[in-house]
């Protein structure tokens, strides 16, 4: 009979995909195999933390603007990882992340690294929250520890809101003025006109009341709905604020009785736009020198 303190310690049951609401989708990479044709055991912590910066997106928190409205940062006290099995060149893997526990200065963040339905590796980061200069803790802010219970319970992060631009313009303004503007190099005089004011405006907000994602609606012809200034802020994209506004808008249109909407989509968009049910019409146009094509939905 084995005595106690020479059997060998008994491995922690492997986590289920079903305990993760959030998953992020990477594939191995050459960089990432080892002489034993493996991933290398220290690249599962960068697919951990990969997979973090993932879930602050889906708990639509612009890490840095949202450490910095906290008045503090978060910094890793703690990591472990436990070794299942291994992943090879190539395999398309998902990793879930989910907050675990949060104590008065710390946090904890579940993660696993899943292929298929079948656990490779998981582990645990254990954050601290600092003063950024300092780094001296201080307590998990309220608003920060209710917005990642609510997200692991399954609820909304985002809404949009619709109005008009005396009610949304300024938080309209600001988004359309870093992604078009600043960003794009739009002229400000192309960007701003007359129709801001007699638009329907949407625009997505976080839980901490931070503008995210805008775009506006009119009238094209009888009839016919156009939208127009979807803008989503570099940090959001790929996360599903600017399908939100767009949905919100096309809602809107159906309200006013509109039967279909057309808009002008950067080609980079376009594949944004052809999963929401827009179809290419026409040819590639230029427009503020970018590339545009013309998409229609029936409402």
């Amino acid at each position: 009979m084995t005595s106690a303190s020479s059997a060998a310690p008994v491995p922690a049951r492997a986590p289920t995909r079903a305990r993760f609401r959030f998953m992020e989708r990477l594939r191995v990479r050459w960089s990432e195999v080892d002489a034993q044709q493996i991933v290398f055991n220290g690249h599962y912590l960068t697919y951990f933390d990969t997979a973090v910066g993932g879930y602050w997106r889906a708990l639509a928190l612009p890490y840095a603007q949202t450490m910095q409205t906290l008045g503090g940062d978060l910094f890793v006290r703690k990591s472990t990882v436990e070794y299942l099995d291994a992943a090879r060149y190539d395999e398309l893997l998902e990793v879930g992340v989910r907050t675990e526990r949060v104590g008065t200065t710390s946090m904890t963040m579940a993660c696993a690294v899943f292929r298929g339905d079948e656990c490779l590796v998981h582990g645990e980061l254990v954050y601290v929250f600092a003063d950024a200069s300092s780094r001296e803790p201080q307590a998990v802010p309220q608003a920060l520890r209710d917005l990642l219970l609510s997200f692991e319970r399954h609820e909304l992060m985002t809404v949009a809101q619709v109005g008009d631009w005396a009610t949304l313009g300024a938080d309209a303004h600001r988004i359309r003025q870093a992604v078009f503007v600043e960003e794009q190099r739009i002229p400000a005089e192309m960007e701003w006109d007359a129709a801001d004011e007699s638009c329907t405006h949407a625009v997505a907000y976080n839980r901490l009341g931070r503008p995210l994602a805008t775009g506006r609606l009119l009238e094209h012809v009888p009839g016919v709905a156009k939208i127009g200034r979807m803008a989503v802020l570099s940090p959001m994209r790929g996360s599903r604020v600017g399908r939100q506004v767009l949905d919100a808008l096309m809602q809107a249109g159906r309200e006013r009785g509109y039967r279909e909407v057309l808009l002008h989509a950067q080609l980079s968009a376009e594949g944004f736009y052809t999963r929401a049910g827009f179809q290419r019409r026409g040819p590639v146009f230029e427009e503020a020198g970018i590339q545009h094509v013309e998409m229609v939905r029936a409402l």
